[in-house]
């Protein structure tokens, strides 16, 4: 019989077998390039020129840069630093990482919070990605002819369903077949895992995406202005963009507008870049590749969803460009513009099928923080795992499919999940990371295998400055915001549906996360993070 003096070295030997037997990335490019590519998604092509154009042009560029300087890079390095810790002690999914990083009992239904907001926007996430194959395919058929004198407002109305409930399930509708179609690759995807799958894929995609968005950035540069609006041209749409509006820099709108854009864009809170970096060895450098990755994404947004989506929406808008929505810029304002130039369908294919790139590399990220909690927590085999989440978000698409009039189930996922909750993440993360797992051990665990330093200072931004930053954004919002979704729930039966099914969801998921945990604490999971913290 063994003595109890030799459980806790047998259990840190189990701990230590079973991490190593985890699957990792293949190379360094390759995971800067699915982190890259998880953030790089439409809210770059067609978000962030919305949002530049409403708050004040080039103006909004100095309170985006100083949320990206205060908030998103810091906060990615937390994210980065804890994942990879977290990986070390043999956990690759939030609640895993959260409850190893810190033993108390509600941690690990906090780091819950960071599987259910990827399982629940990967639901309705997906519904648009396929309204982007959509559009692709129709412009390579030659559906979206520009000789048709085709009305691409009610085209996009029609598609997705915008005017009946249930209408997208009659047969008659083609965006159900693009729905299966993208729901089956992203899981072909997930299946073939960290290395086979998502970077290999992010490995293809994203040069493509690249060389998509310079074509139709070279073609809308060159495009002529409507014979009966001279004035809109390219130059003038350039700088209906970026001429600074200074007055803008005064109204607190701004700096909330581009503060979220940076939370949103750099997929901050959304749990995927601390599941990503759990696969990192010790010695893989967080620092740069957490540094290279959001430089990444930041040329796709400013150097290249800046110089396309809005100057060319406004060459045929004017200044109306501007108030188009989210979805208005991208399937109504976009294809107007690519029915008046010379070529305009091929160019239509090119920018929907970059769109398409960018929201599966962005949704299959979504999944597999999912899938690393279903493999940890019960031990299931990928198939097993794919097959489980492939049910669960099945049943989240279909209630967005088929509720589809006026996008209200789809808005009330969005402001629940994709709003609030992101969010409540970011401060616990940052909780987390600043005073939990403390400044001083990031600081160290962050600089193995380093190139370069991150700045002493950065670690009293993320300890005191973040949160203070993040609750100025996260107050208002709610001031704002959750008067006008209780307005909501009180009128329509649908957005109530809605906030039911995600009721459903949560309670689901922490039911798992609570067995989950006890699995964790029966099999010795949590030996090696004793010993680390000396415990």
């Amino acid at each position: 019989m063994h003595s109890t003096i030799d459980s806790p070295k047998r259990k840190k030997e189990s701990s230590v077998a079973e991490a190593k037997s985890r699957e990792q990335w293949g190379s360094r490019i390759g995971v800067i390039l699915a982190v890259a590519g998880s953030a790089v998604g439409l809210g770059n092509f067609l978000r962030f020129p919305g949002n530049a154009a409403q708050n004040g042009g080039g103006a909004f560029l100095l309170p985006y840069f100083i949320s990206l300087l205060v908030l998103g890079i810091p906060l990615c390095w937390a994210e980065w630093t804890m994942g990879r810790y977290g990986g070390k002690l043999g956990f690759n999914s939030a609640p895993g990482i959260y409850s190893a990083i810190w033993r108390n009992p509600v941690s690990k239904y906090f780091g819950g919070i960071a599987i259910l907001i990827p399982l629940v926007i990967y639901t309705y996430y997906v519904v648009i990605e396929a309204w982007c194959l959509g559009y692709a395919f129709k412009y390579l058929s030659g559906e979206m002819n520009p000789d048709g004198g085709v009305d691409f407002s009610v085209m996009f109305n029609e598609f997705i369903g915008i005017n009946t409930d249930g209408v997208l399930f009659t047969g008659e509708h083609s965006l159900i077949y693009f729905v299966a179609i993208a729901f089956v690759l992203n899981f072909v995807l997930i299946y073939r895992g960290i290395s086979k799958g998502i970077e290999g894929f992010c490995k293809i995609a994203m040069p493509i995406m690249v060389l998509c968005a310079l074509c139709v950035l070279a073609r809308v540069l060159t495009l002529d202005a409507p014979a009966d609006h001279p004035d809109q041209t390219v130059m003038n749409g350039l700088g209906f963009m970026w001429n600074p509006d200074v007055n803008a820099l005064f109204d607190s709108k701004t700096w909330l507008a581009a503060s979220g854009q940076i939370f949103f864009s750099l997929s901050v809170g959304f749990g995927i870049i601390v599941n990503y970096s759990s696969y990192l060895s010790k010695k893989d450098d967080v620092v740069l590749s957490g540094l290279t990755s959001a430089s990444v994404n930041e040329f796709f947004e400013v150097c290249l969803g800046g110089l396309i989506t809005l100057p060319a929406a406004f060459i045929f808008l004017g200044a109306a460009a501007k108030d188009q929505g989210t979805f208005g810029l991208g399937f109504i304002a976009l294809p107007n513009v690519f029915a008046t130039m010379p070529g305009g369908q091929l160019f239509g294919f090119i920018w929907f099928f970059m769109l398409f790139l960018a929201a599966i590399t962005s949704s299959v990220s979504m999944l597999q923080p999912v899938i690393a909690f279903f493999e940890e927590g019960f031990g299931l085999k990928r198939h097993a795992s794919a097959a489980f989440l492939g049910i669960l978000t099945l049943m989240g698409s279909g209630f967005i499919v088929y509720f589809s009039k006026k996008t209200i189930a789809m808005d009330t996922f969005d402001n629940w999940v994709g709003n609030f909750l992101i969010y409540m993440l970011a401060m616990i993360q940052t909780f987390m990371y600043g005073w939990v797992f403390g400044i001083n051990k990031a600081e160290v665990e962050a600089h193995f295998g380093a190139h370069i330093r991150i700045p002493r200072f950065v670690q009293y931004m993320i300890k005191y400055v973040a949160p203070v930053y993040l609750l100025a954004i996260f107050i208002p919002f709610c001031w704002t915001e959750l008067p006008k979704f209780a307005d909501q729930l009180r009128e329509n039966d649908t957005a109530r549906m809605a906030v039911m099914f995600l009721l459903g969801v949560i309670v689901f998921l922490m039911l798992l996360i609570s067995i989950a945990g006890k699995r964790w604490q029966k099999d010795g999971r949590y030996a090696l993070a004793d010993v680390e913290a000396g415990r």
